[in-house]
């Protein structure tokens, strides 16, 4: 998805330079420093707090990990305190409005959400669609198998109900899911995934796929790689711990 926005300078952060630390007591007070994220914080950190309170996670010890569908149109929010070993799963959301089909996005300008294991790049609080929050596409594996001249950017979680790409949330659902995010943040969590697959893959998820996605064969060693890492995260809730190989393949650590 191809946008002119602009990224706060508070946003980007040499990790090495800044005193951790400071850093992580101050994100979420610089955040509420713009008018859209003190307005969220307004409408839905009470609730916020009240269902981490209900699954027993201290705001300060917050980690979290997003998890989209894209058949279903599903986002799910699954969180841990750090005290903790597993995470799980504490709210589910409904992705209002589809952009492309099952398969990877592979080129600018084709409309495909992407599809693979990605990260939080970045908070805007200044979207031109209201909250957003970036995935680091292209990752290093839509690196090799993308487009390598123009494989697209801009991929974000974002408010309002429009999109080329990326997963709109409207705007009362992304200030609940960013609230989340720049808790995790000023917890210290600096590194958090979004795993973005083409449908659920448990069960029979995967012959599904096979069976009624027949226009694209190319994309079916892919998805079998995915599920690889939908199986493992099912298993052992936790965060997946991965490389990725010359072929643009992942590989997971069991």
């Amino acid at each position: 998805m191809k946008l002119n926005f602009k990224i706060p300078i508070i946003l980007v952060v040499n990790f090495f330079l800044a005193d951790f630390k400071s850093f992580s007591q101050s994100f979420e007070s610089e955040q509420k420093d713009f008018p859209r994220v003190k307005f969220a914080y307004s409408q839905k950190e009470s609730t916020v707090l009240k269902t981490l309170d209900s699954n027993k996670i201290a705001p300060n010890s917050l980690e979290i990990l997003i998890k989209v569908l894209k058949k279903e149109q599903k986002l799910e929010l699954w969180a841990k305190d750090r005290r903790h070993n597993k995470m799980q799963l504490i709210k589910k959301y409904n992705v209002c409005q589809k952009s492309g089909r099952q398969g990877p996005k592979r080129t600018q300008g084709d409309g495909q959400v992407p599809e693979g294991i990605y990260e939080v790049a970045w908070f805007n609080p200044e979207s031109a669609f209201h909250l957003s929050l970036g995935l680091n596409y292209p990752n290093a594996s839509d690196q090799i198998l993308s487009n390598k001249s123009n494989p697209g950017s801009a991929i974000m979680i974002h408010g309002s109900c429009v999109t080329i790409g990326c997963i709109p949330m409207t705007n009362p659902i992304i200030e609940e899911i960013y609230i989340y995010a720049v808790k995790a943040r000023n917890a210290g969590q600096i590194h958090i995934p979004i795993y973005v697959f083409p449908q659920d893959l448990g069960g029979n998820g995967l012959n599904d796929l096979y069976q009624n996605i027949t226009s694209d064969s190319t994309h079916f060693t892919f998805w079998s790689n995915l599920k690889e890492g939908f199986d493992l995260f099912e298993t052992n809730k936790l965060p997946l711990i991965f490389t990725v190989d010359k072929s643009g393949r992942y590989a997971f650590r069991k």
